[in-house]
């Protein structure tokens, strides 16, 4: 949303951070969530975590000619750049500046109405199973070895990825309600609106909610999809 909750459906715009070098992919394999050694299609798609486990980016990694682009919403981009170059003294590779691209969400009403998180759900700071188990499947390999902030989301895995807080899509007639829904359940903490825009005379909309309120009755005319 706008600073002044004003809900957009401008177009999502990406960014390519290259990372490229003779060390660019034995790098990369210890910084990002999935195996980019292993057997499988490429584009892969993956979380760039912080070193706490919680995820600060998430989307495909690209094979180039000169290395590997890690393409991400371009609101993490500074983030991201920081974040790639905070471990690589050793490393022979350099992190380029970005450059704009094509996604994989053309809007953000396309990533909403898929469930996918975006910058402002990322800047929430939540670990990835917060955002589903979708997105852990698509993002997290739990045999590669290890990679930055794996201690918290590999424990949690282990413990059944039950956490307090999960992203949600929620419907209805008004924003400030479907922010209501979403904060009225479990102790203070990332609940609410996140993102959303115009569906028809409602909202579509992507948030965060307390496990408390999945299954919980809602007001009538408001639907609320935990995101599996």
């Amino acid at each position: 949303m706008q600073h002044d909750g004003t809900p957009t459906a401008t177009d999502l715009a990406w960014c390519a951070v290259g990372v490229v070098g003779a060390d660019a992919l034995s790098y990369l394999q210890t910084q990002v969530s999935q195996d980019l050694l292993g057997d499988g299609p490429w584009p892969r798609w993956s979380a760039l975590l912080n070193p706490d486990g919680t995820v600060l980016s998430a989307g495909p990694i690209v094979q180039t000619a000169e290395g590997l682009d890690v393409v991400v919403p371009e609101a993490t981009l500074p983030a991201v750049r920081a974040r790639l170059n905070r471990f690589r003294l050793r490393s022979r590779c350099a992190v380029d500046d970005g450059r704009a691209v094509a996604g994989p969400y053309r809007s953000r009403r396309d990533a909403i109405e898929d469930g996918w998180p975006g910058p402002e759900e990322f800047a929430a700071q939540l670990v990835a199973q917060s955002f589903g188990q979708r997105f852990v499947e698509r993002t997290i390999s739990f045999t590669k070895g290890c990679f930055t902030g794996q201690e918290l989301v590999g424990r949690l895995d282990a413990r059944g990825s039950s956490v307090p807080w999960r992203l949600v899509r929620a419907r209805g007639a008004r924003l400030e309600q479907l922010d209501a829904v979403l904060r009225s359940a479990g102790p203070a903490g990332p609940s609410g609106v996140t993102s959303a825009v115009k569906d028809g005379d409602g909202f579509v909309a992507l948030g965060f909610a307390h496990r408390s309120l999945l299954g919980a009755p809602v007001p009538a005319g408001v639907v609320l999809e935990a995101l599996a």
